[in-house]
C-alpha cells in the first residue's frame, strides 16, 4: 500500500505540474510535449485504479495518434505566433477577469461539495464486481448496452466539433491553383489541344 500511495502522489504531482506547464509554455511544441507527459501520468493513475484498458487507450490513441498529429500540425503550419500573442494582449484584462470568475466558481463548488450517504452503493450498483468480470468486459457492457445512446450522442458532438473546426480554419488562398472538377468534366477535347505550326529557326 505504501508503494501504491507513493506512486499515486508521484503520478498526480507530475500530471498537475505538466498540465500547468502546458498553459505556461511559450513554445507550442514544448506545450505539446508537456501534454504528452500529462497523458502518461494520467495513464499511470488509471493503472493504479485497475483500469488497464483505459490506460492503454490513453497511451495508444492520445499519445500515439492525437499528440503526434498535433506535433505535425504545429511544426508544419506557417503561423506567426508572435503576431498571435500580440493580438491576445488586447484581451488580457477580459481574459483575466473571466479566469478569476471561473476560479471563484470552482472554489464555491468544491467548498460546498457534499457526498450522499448512498453514493458508494449507487456507484457499486452500476458496474459488476471486479471478481465476476474483467474491467474491459464491464466497460464494454456499460457503454454498448446501458449508455449506448449517450455514447452515440458524444460521437455526434465530436463530429460536429470536428466539422466546425475545419470550417473555421479553412482558408482559400488566391495564389494557389485549385482543381475544378466540373470544368474538367465539361471541357471540349477539340479545344483542349492546340496545334501550333512552328517555322524552322523561329522556336516557340
Amino acid at each position: 500500500m505504501v508503494i501504491a500511495t507513493l506512486a499515486f502522489y508521484l503520478f498526480a504531482g507530475v500530471a498537475v505540474a505538466a498540465g500547468l506547464m502546458v498553459t505556461l509554455s511559450r513554445n507550442p511544441v514544448h506545450a505539446v510535449l508537456w501534454l504528452i507527459l500529462t497523458f502518461f501520468s494520467a495513464a499511470g493513475l488509471f493503472v493504479l485504479m485497475g483500469a488497464e484498458f483505459i490506460a492503454m487507450l490513453l497511451v495508444i490513441v492520445y499519445v500515439g495518434a492525437v499528440m503526434v498529429l498535433f506535433l505535425f500540425v504545429v511544426m508544419m503550419m506557417d503561423v506567426d505566433f508572435a503576431a498571435l500573442k500580440s493580438g491576445m494582449s488586447k484581451y488580457a484584462r477580459i481574459g483575466t477577469l473571466l479566469g478569476l470568475i471561473l476560479l471563484v466558481e470552482l472554489v464555491l463548488v468544491v467548498g460546498a461539495w457534499s457526498t450522499a450517504g448512498l453514493a458508494p452503493d449507487m456507484r457499486a450498483a452500476v458496474a459488476p464486481l471486479p471478481v465476476d468480470v474483467e474491467n474491459t468486459v464491464a466497460l464494454g457492457q456499460l457503454i454498448y448496452t446501458r449508455y449506448v445512446y449517450l455514447f452515440q450522442a458524444s460521437g455526434l458532438i465530436l463530429l460536429v466539433a470536428m466539422i466546425g473546426a475545419i470550417v473555421l480554419t479553412m482558408r482559400h488562398r488566391p495564389d494557389i491553383k485549385r482543381q475544378d472538377i466540373v470544368e474538367q468534366i465539361y471541357r471540349d477535347a477539340d479545344k483542349a489541344v492546340e496545334m501550333v505550326d512552328v517555322k524552322p529557326g523561329q522556336g516557340i
